[in-house]
């Protein structure tokens, strides 16, 4: 059952993957691909180490939100909707580190 918990940070972490991806950044891919697995320690640091990152991930698409606005706004194209989806994920993201104030995962890793 703390499978299905952890899945909004299992997508979280691969939404972000796919963005640097798609940025070009091979090693942060890996690192966004790789964090959710030291969620099998069962110890305190593992869970507190996720949600920094997924806090950090949820500023990336805050700061990824404002550059290709701010871009789209200059050339006169279209935003409303990028930024409707783009402040979405934020907020999913940043949601994802709240699993570990459930019931099930905060026995897990003792917080």
């Amino acid at each position: 059952m703390n499978f299905v918990r952890a899945l909004p940070v299992l997508l979280s972490a691969v939404l972000l993957a796919a963005h640097f991806f798609r940025a070009g950044r091979p090693g942060l891919t890996s690192v966004c691909l790789v964090f959710p697995a030291i969620l099998l320690i069962r110890h305190r640091w593992p869970a507190r180490l996720v949600q920094i990152a997924l806090v950090l991930g949820s500023l990336e698409w805050v700061r990824t939100l404002v550059v290709l606005a701010s871009h789209r706004h200059a050339m006169g194209d279209p935003w409303t909707r990028m930024a409707i989806i783009l402040g979405a994920v934020a907020v999913l993201t940043a949601a994802s580190a709240l699993v570990f104030r459930m019931k099930g995962l905060r026995e897990r890793y003792e917080l």
